[in-house]
């Protein structure tokens, strides 16, 4: 089977309607532009650089691939500023779950800082509760689950407050909790009063790390944090040499990442954009794959990348004669590091999953082609 799925280029069709997992995809990296336009309109906000939703795509999406995190980050000013009410904070989840389902994913774990959207007067919980409301409107009438995570600032110091409400939240639809944001400069290790609280409430945590900084920031993540997952883990190659034949050698920690299964929450689109990698082609996702580390593929921020999973499957499926087969191993991945309780995760796994990518592989068996 996998000779023959080696010889095929998956079309974008069929990775269209594979069943999907995302675990880092960012709420206010992924809104509509014709939205942004009218919740500004709404707001009185005025600080938008077109009023054209076409152009305004393209200008985030130019914006965004300049090289630089902090670059990239710059974009979030507007997005952000129009998600300051319920209201919009509601209608942005609730079309994020609806735009993730017309892509053919089936479960996601949605990331967000609740402190960007109070300058307001909104409360914390509030935030919190808008977004949740929106996320079950969507998943009340479609076939997608989806978890929220709650991300503090790490250039901030409300991480501790950010940790004590996710905690608070999470018999309600928060399955975990982050730090985002500009990543050198502000180790993790800033936090750990945040991380502990999390750990101490038997709870879940993934932190940004190894995006723009590297195997320091990783190690303090794991080490020093208890992450249970990286957000991107993209330096992890910078503890991987390579012998004198060429074949690879693990550094003590990459190796420690590999056989402890940590997941690595990867984005090669975005990494390209903020000077993480030189291209698709040159991203270590294919390395990290075949070395089997516990990869996982993502969008990161679907507005600034200009980009579905699927472009992105599709985009690694160019660049490294990616396979169904190997599409589904990356998406088994996702669904086992998810944050979901483990039973449910089994659920979608054997009963969605599993045969959703079997009927899309039965054109194979018939002599037929997919790609």
């Amino acid at each position: 089977m996998r000779l023959v799925a080696s010889l095929i280029v998956i079309r974008r069709d069929v990775i269209h309607r594979a069943p999907k997992v995302l675990l880092h995809d960012h709420l206010d990296g992924g809104m509509r532009p014709t939205t942004i336009l009218e919740l500004a309109d709404q707001a009185g906000y005025t600080g938008l650089p077109t009023t054209d939703p076409d152009e305004l795509a393209r200008w985030f999406a130019a914006g965004a691939a300049r090289g630089s995190l902090e670059k990239y980050l710059s974009g979030f000013t507007h997005t952000v500023a129009v998600t300051q009410h319920p209201a919009a904070l509601q209608r942005a989840a609730r079309e994020c779950a609806e735009d993730l389902d017309d892509d053919g994913v089936v479960y996601a774990e949605i990331r967000f800082a609740p402190e960007l959207h109070t300058e307001r007067g909104v409360s914390l919980d509030d935030v919190v509760e808008a977004v949740l409301d929106g996320f079950h409107q969507a998943t009340a009438r479609r076939n997608i689950v989806i978890g929220v995570l709650c991300s503090a600032m790490r250039t901030a110091a409300r991480s501790y407050e950010i940790a004590e409400l996710a905690v608070r939240w999470r018999d309600a639809g928060v399955v975990g909790f982050d730090i985002a944001g500009a990543e050198a400069g502000y180790p993790p290790t800033q936090h750990l009063d945040a991380f502990h609280l999390v750990r101490r409430a038997n709870f879940h945590l993934t932190i940004h790390a190894g995006e723009s900084f590297g195997r320091e920031s990783i190690w303090q993540a794991l080490q020093w944090c208890g992450a249970d997952r990286l957000g991107h883990g993209l330096r992890v190659t910078d503890d991987i040499d390579t012998h004198d034949d060429g074949t690879p050698r693990l550094g003590r920690l990459a190796s420690y990442i590999r056989d402890h299964r940590v997941p690595l929450e990867m984005c090669p689109t975005s990494n390209v954009h903020t000077g993480g990698a030189a291209s698709i082609a040159a991203h270590p996702v294919d390395l990290m794959r075949r070395l089997r580390f516990r990869v996982t593929v993502n969008t990161d921020n679907r507005l600034m990348s200009n980009l579905t999973l699927t472009d992105e499957f599709a985009h690694l499926s160019e660049a490294f004669d990616l396979s169904l087969g190997e599409m589904e191993w990356l998406t088994v991945n996702a669904m086992k590091s998810a944050f979901w309780p483990f039973d449910d995760r089994l659920r979608l796994i054997n009963q969605v999953i599993k045969p959703g990518f079997a009927a899309l592989r039965q054109p194979i068996a018939s002599g037929e082609t997919v790609g």
